[in-house]
């Protein structure tokens, strides 16, 4: 920490009731088993548009977007309690995409003829915004960028391809990286339309949705830059912080629900004539991981608030929560495919999804190894 004051972990009244209308919501409307049915009918949106126009017309898509672009003007760590709800259900919705990368970029280093033009779509469930950085063998690293432009008077012409571009299939437009120098990257904002952009839709074994976008002579103007000439380095940097802050957040909650339906279970199968949750052998693995939900409860929920409140301790929180919850995600997950036994290895059962989801969520925006060395060298290690 900065060593100043340290943050507050308690949700006011607002944020309580919040999470609670979320949590309800979310429990009957979402439910994780919708994963399975949008994975079966090759459903050709991958979520449920109405679902997400509801939660717009509810507030929650504009939670932290500014009142002079159609949102609530809220903080993070509002957006964060939605975030943590819908992580309980697994929803494959474009919160990761559009909320934590979009929204994010566009906060950060947008114009205001950009937000003017993005963040009340975004607001309104009406626009879909995503961010394209990884390449293929870059392995999470957004230093590597083979993406190239060329310049022509005031145009600039991209080309090369990004992978594991989330909800690329539908968004409105992409941001995308790509080198301007010898030593340097941009952001530009590409409308997907537009000649020489080819998407071609993948679907990830976390129920969440992605798309391989390759680019050819795509042409944009300076007026589509994101932040500054050259500086798509830091601004990127600072958008993927944050994306993981909100990324914990999910992972939360979903280690929570996992957790929870394993202790349900527990209570309900019974073995030798008792609730194989009397067996003291499972009481220790379940302690086991309920103390490392709280820990993780009180890391993502710092982190949040430092988005907010305490903008030079982001980077050190960002990647503790980030390495804090992937871990403790794989955790619970793993414990609850081996207390559930037989059936929790089947399809039939829900709490497949996710140990997939917690596969998935582990690699993205920076494995728990990589925070690791990244908090070490932020403190002088």
């Amino acid at each position: 920490m900065s060593g100043h004051t340290a943050p507050s972990l308690l949700l006011n009244d607002e944020q309580k009731m919040l999470s609670k209308t979320a949590h309800e919501f979310i429990r009957e409307r979402g439910a994780a088993a919708r994963i399975r049915t949008f994975r079966d009918s090759n459903d050709e949106v991958g979520f449920s548009r109405e679902l997400w126009n509801e939660m717009a017309e509810l507030g929650w898509l504009g939670l932290q977007i500014p009142e002079a672009y159609n949102g609530l003007g809220l903080g993070f760590f509002d957006l964060c309690v939605v975030l943590e709800q819908s992580g309980r259900e697994l929803m494959p919705e474009p919160f990761v995409s559009t909320l934590l990368l979009g929204t994010q970029a566009l906060l950060l280093g947008g114009t205001d003829a950009q937000k003017k033009a993005l963040l009340p779509g975004i607001s309104a469930g009406e626009t879909l915004v995503t961010v394209g950085y990884e390449e293929a063998g870059s392995h999470g690293d957004i230093s590597k960028v083979a993406t190239t432009t060329r310049k022509s008077a005031d145009r600039f012409e991209l080309s090369g391809e990004k992978v594991q571009v989330l909800d690329g299939h539908l968004s409105d437009r992409i941001i995308v990286s790509a080198t301007t120098s010898d030593s340097a990257y941009t952001l530009f904002l590409v409308d997907p339309t537009q000649s020489g952009v080819a998407i071609t839709r993948q679907s990830r074994i976390d129920g969440l949705n992605a798309a391989i976008v390759r680019l050819e002579g795509v042409s944009v103007t300076v007026d589509d830059i994101v932040g500054e000439l050259d500086g798509g380095a830091s601004l990127l940097q600072a958008v993927c912080d944050r994306a993981a802050v909100g990324l914990s957040a999910q992972m939360l909650g979903a280690s929570e629900q996992a957790f929870a339906d394993t202790i349900e279970y527990l209570k309900e199968r019974e073995q030798f004539g008792v609730p194989i949750g009397s067996f003291q052998a499972l009481q220790h693995r379940a302690v086991s991981v309920y103390t490392e939900l709280a820990l993780t409860r009180s890391v993502v929920l710092a982190a949040a608030r430092a988005i907010d409140e305490a903008p030079d301790d982001i980077a050190r929180l960002a990647s503790l929560a980030k390495a804090t919850a992937s871990e403790t995600f794989m955790h619970a997950a793993k414990e609850a495919i081996q207390m559930h036994g037989g059936i929790g290895v089947t399809d039939e059962h829900d709490i497949g999804f996710y140990i997939k989801r917690a596969q998935a969520t582990y690699m993205t925006f920076g494995k728990p190894s990589q925070h690791r060395q990244r908090w070490a060298e932020l403190h002088g290690y």
